[in-house]
């Protein structure tokens, strides 16, 4: 089992690679992926 300063030096090293650029990358793919089935349900349920 990993302790909490193990996950937070792989989650440093991560960023350190990816940079803002896939921070946000990553961000924004999560967010598409909660916001395009509500927006589906939204116009389904409009009709």
């Amino acid at each position: 089992m990993e302790n909490q300063t193990e996950k937070q030096s792989k989650f440093k090293m991560w960023f350190k690679r990816l940079g803002w650029a896939g921070f946000f990358f990553f961000l924004i793919k999560g967010l598409l992926w909660l916001i395009i089935p509500y927006l589906i349900t939204k116009g389904i349920l409009s009709k």
